[in-house]
């Protein structure tokens, strides 16, 4: 059984930061995603890292303001935010990809977080 638990969301001003956590159980040596879903948008995605941490991608409205990173002695995948924007305010997700591939895609993964929120005030 796979579980998925994030972590570290909450209100801060626009040009704060926030790190996020998201702690896996069950079969590890996967790479895993940060995706986020707005008030009434479809869910997107954020970033990616593989299992060795090696090659991460980022969407491009966060790229060098989000960095992912992982621990795999504690099972455990970050997302620092920093300079965050109104904008970034949603629901962000952990899932864990199906794929030994890169995808975008929320159908490129099969578990999933039950999501913590992240409020960014203006």
């Amino acid at each position: 059984q796979v579980q998925l638990v994030e972590s570290g969301g909450g209100l801060v001003q626009a040009g704060g930061s926030l790190r996020l956590s998201c702690t896996a159980s069950g079969r590890t040596g996967y790479a895993m995603a940060w995706f986020r879903q707005a008030s009434g948008k479809e869910r997107e995605f954020v970033a990616y890292i593989t299992w060795s941490g090696g090659i991460t991608y980022y969407a491009n409205s966060v790229k060098g303001r989000f960095t992912v990173s992982r621990e795999n002695t504690k099972n455990t995948v970050y997302l620092q935010m920093n300079s965050l924007k109104p904008e970034d305010t949603a629901v962000y997700y952990c899932a864990r990809s199906r794929t030994t591939t890169f995808m975008s895609l929320t159908s490129g993964y099969n578990y999933w977080g039950q999501g913590t929120q992240v409020t960014i005030s203006s």
